[in-house]
């Protein structure tokens, strides 16, 4: 028979339909990904950390300089009103008079940070190498 269609053999080709394959492997890897976010639960243990109080009957070392500076730009030795100008020469003062100089430097917490380096500046060209920086707030 001429343009009759062939006969139907009753066998399929067999075919991998990767469409519901995608949609699988993107749903455990959703899954995957949503079960390792939960599991970054952090633990802790609290814990009461000391608070370090000063004893009272400690007293104020004399050898102990404190070169504090201000957010105006103003430096107090030892509490005194200087000029900028003057701590090198009482640096130098200071290092002749004591044997083992040690300078304590404060500033404001406003004070800017140029006053500052330029006191440790001057401590360092004095030669003294006992240099601390506070970093408390004072009231």
């Amino acid at each position: 028979m001429a343009g009759s269609p062939k006969p139907e053999t009753g066998k399929k080709k067999a075919r991998i339909e990767i469409i519901p394959l995608i949609d699988v492997i993107f749903f455990l890897l959703a899954t995957f990904v949503l079960f390792t976010l939960s599991l970054n639960r952090i633990v802790s243990v609290p814990v009461q950390l000391p608070a370090a109080t000063p004893p009272s009957d400690v007293k104020p070392d004399p050898d102990l300089v404190t070169l504090e500076m201000s957010d105006a730009g103003s430096a107090y030795w030892n509490g005194e009103l200087i000029s900028i100008t003057e701590i090198a020469p009482r640096l130098e003062r200071y290092k002749t008079q004591v044997a083992n100089p040690r300078v304590l430097i404060a500033a404001d917490n406003r004070a800017k940070f140029g006053p500052v380096v330029t006191a440790l500046d001057e401590v360092r060209k004095a030669g003294i190498d006992q240099v601390s920086v506070e970093t408390r707030i004072r009231h």
